[in-house]
């Protein structure tokens, strides 16, 4: 960063020496001449434009007044012949004052532009004669408001970007939140039809085997409590997203997947080119459905993103069962992935939204030593609590 900031002000020291120059040789050649060497020496002020553009344009606005008026008195005395010429040294200052008008507020850029009206009109005013008076009085304000426009279309279209790219990543977190919205609504299905089946068995044994309907009234309320606590941790946090889903986009009846097939994942990786190894550590246990389904999807795009676009054969998946969070780190030695993990989908995105519902944490970005992690922290609940025994 010292090194940029010193190679931009010593491209301004340079511009300014090439403008002494050309004004010390305005009596060994033309007008035209002049202008043109001016426009090469605003390209030294490129490093200064980017850093600090209303003072690139003091200073084009400062070079270009230098060299018209600094050969005017050659072009009196019949040593260069043309005045048309002299003036084309203003277009440097009108380059810059498009990029101010690109990528400054429109406060600073009316400023900018009421600056250069005010030096360029009154120099062509001073020391433009006859025709070229009239001639220059056009184009100065037409080559002004060219610049201007070519500055406001790009604006214009850096905005649109940025709006379009607000609007996909917003259709990204809706898209989520819609799925995880359908697979929750499995696994509660999946969850009161096990307590259906468990409460018509305890009904029915409950008068001859009353120790197994006990335990059968157990089952219910663990399973109960923790539908109940995968809810709340869900529904407290997930924001209501786009109703149009079309019947189509609903999820298969199948069962959520979870870390225990993280295997079968990483096979199916393989078979795809990537060979993946899986390295578990903590006390492996049983977790939560929403927990343990995030974690699977959180996996699986990381996986995704490494086949399509990381350009290695090998990555690791380690997985840690920590007392109060469970760690998933997606780690290769690739090219790194850019963007929000593709450049066709957000599955980085998604991969966030899925971790901050759940009150957890998510870090993607290259590594230093080359290739890309995938980092997500996922805080685990309590103990759901001891059964109260009959009595």
């Amino acid at each position: 960063m010292t090194r940029t900031k010193a190679a931009a002000w010593a491209g301004g020291a340079l511009y300014l020496l090439m403008v002494g120059l050309l004004v010390g040789a305005a009596t060994r050649a033309s007008g035209t001449v002049h202008a043109v060497g001016s426009l090469l020496a605003v390209s030294l002020l490129a490093g200064v434009v980017r850093r600090k553009p209303q003072l690139a344009l003091a200073m084009a606005l400062f070079g270009s007044t230098a060299v018209v008026a600094g050969t005017a008195d050659s072009l009196h005395d019949g040593l260069a012949p043309s005045y048309q010429g002299q003036f084309l040294s203003f277009l440097a200052a009108d380059l810059v004052l498009g990029f101010v008008v690109a990528t400054r507020t429109r406060r600073a850029s009316i400023v900018a532009v009421a600056a250069s009206t005010a030096v360029q009109l009154p120099v062509i005013g001073l020391f433009a004669h006859g025709d070229s008076m009239t001639v220059n009085a056009v184009i100065a304000p037409l080559a002004m408001a060219a610049a201007c426009m070519a500055g406001l279309l790009s604006r214009e279209r850096r905005e649109h970007a940025v709006a379009l790219r607000s609007q996909e990543v917003d259709k990204a977190v809706t898209a989520e939140r819609l799925r995880i919205a359908r697979e929750l609504h499995d696994m509660v299905a999946h969850s009161i039809g096990i307590i259906a089946i468990q409460a018509g068995v305890g009904s029915r044994v409950i008068q001859t085997q009353p120790e197994q309907a006990r335990e059968t009234l157990r089952a219910i309320e663990a399973t109960s409590r923790e539908t109940l606590s995968g809810l709340r941790r869900t529904l407290v946090s997930l924001r209501q997203a786009d109703r149009g889903a079309t019947a189509s986009e609903q999820s298969p009846l199948a069962p959520s997947p979870g870390l225990a097939d993280v295997e079968q994942l990483a096979a199916a990786t393989a078979d795809a080119g990537v060979r993946v190894d899986v390295r578990r550590s903590g006390g492996e246990r049983p977790l939560p459905a929403d927990i343990d389904l995030s974690a699977y999807r959180i996996v699986q795009e990381a996986l995704t993103n490494v086949v399509r676009h990381a350009g290695t054969g090998h990555c690791r998946v380690d997985i840690d069962y920590g007392d109060e969070e469970l760690s998933v780190e997606v780690v290769d030695d690739g090219r790194g992935v850019t963007g929000n993990g593709s450049a066709h989908g957000f599955g980085i995105v998604g991969m966030r939204e899925r971790a901050g519902l759940l009150h957890g944490r998510l870090s993607a970005g290259p590594r230093p030593e080359g290739g890309f992690r995938v980092a997500a922290r996922l805080p685990l609940p309590g103990p759901v609590g001891v059964p109260v025994e009959a009595r």
